[in-house]
């Protein structure tokens, strides 16, 4: 098979790829600079160009979507055009291609308005109550993606919080405000989240794609299984990179209050970095966040192959070795 992915110059998407690769599959890649991965057809441009889009599709049997804008902040509507707009100009290119099957790479963000999710499975997208622009215009494209779910099967994946060595999002962000003493634990850092260990949430993006035409139409939550407090997530990741732990707290309303604020100054001054707090990044350090994996592993056929303490064992060797 040749397949897409978009968004492989990423840090998911280069492990899609290479995953993809060591199967065997033919892979050819569209991002706007090239994905670093051996054995892998660059192809340059973005989804919001229809051209360059179709020129990327041309010849593909399925496509895996990965590309998106990622920030905390930032003009809303450049977030609708990327992940929107470049969403539906992709499906459009894959259904004139005649692709057989397409992955929206999405987010729990999706369905996160603010609450605890315990125990729960991939709910529905909400746009209207999803925190902030990512997450708003994330949820809008993956209810975009399944309502084109037809002669093109569509099935959506949903990898939560994931990391390993290399990781500039999570791990990156992590330790550099640790560094800067910008890390504090909000409330008591008990709430229980899950995570992803990338190369767990690499094969279990494969396995959507290859179950795509008997699952089609459906979201699905992707995770390690093993729930964590927000302490020892950060205290992991922190010790790993020989970085201390965060220690200070904040009173979790006082930090979503915080939040609020700097989004709203940031809407009319926003600056040359990502802000140091938003509501969306309050909630998400102070509820709970872990899903019920069930349906995901009997569905796709899936089972993670790194646990959280492997993967913490191979990000410590990553900075040992850097």
């Amino acid at each position: 098979m040749t397949v897409l992915v978009t968004g492989a110059s990423g840090f998911l998407g280069r492990a899609v790829v290479r995953a993809l690769l060591e199967r065997g599959e033919d892979v050819r890649t569209f991002q706007r600079r090239p994905s670093g991965v051996p054995g892998a057809q660059d192809v340059l441009g973005s989804v919001t160009d229809a051209a360059a889009t179709a020129r990327a599709v041309d010849g593909v049997d399925g496509v895996v979507h990965l590309a998106a804008r990622v920030s905390l902040a930032g003009d809303p509507a450049e977030f609708e055009r990327v992940n929107v707009g470049g969403t539906a100009t992709l499906l459009d290119a894959a259904e004139r291609a005649g692709a057989a099957r397409f992955v929206q790479v999405s987010s729990p963000s999706v369905a996160h308005a603010g609450d605890s999710l315990v125990g729960v499975g991939a709910g529905p997208a909400d746009p209207a109550h999803a925190r902030g622009e990512y997450a708003r215009t994330k949820a809008a494209a993956e209810l975009l993606a399944l309502g084109r779910d037809g002669t093109l099967p569509v099935v959506a994946v949903r990898p939560h919080l994931v990391w390993g060595p290399g990781d500039t999002q999570l791990v990156g962000r992590v330790l550099d405000r640790a560094r800067r003493g910008r890390l504090p634990l909000l409330g008591h850092g008990a709430a229980l989240v899950d995570s992803t260990y990338v190369d767990n949430a690499a094969d279990g993006i494969v396995a959507a794609y290859d179950r795509a035409p008997q699952v089609h139409g459906r979201a699905y939550v992707l995770t390690n299984g093993e729930p964590r407090t927000v302490a020892d997530l950060l205290g992991g990741i922190c010790r790993a990179a020989g970085v201390q732990p965060p220690a200070w707290r904040v009173p979790a309303g006082l930090a979503r209050a915080a939040g609020g604020a700097v989004e709203a100054v940031w809407r009319v001054r926003p600056g040359q970095d990502e802000p140091p707090m938003t509501r969306f990044l309050a909630e998400q350090l102070s509820t709970a966040h872990w899903f019920d994996q069930r349906a995901t592993r009997a569905e796709l056929g899936w089972t993670p192959r790194v646990s959280v303490d492997e993967g913490l064992a191979r990000l410590a060797a990553h900075y040992r070795a850097a």
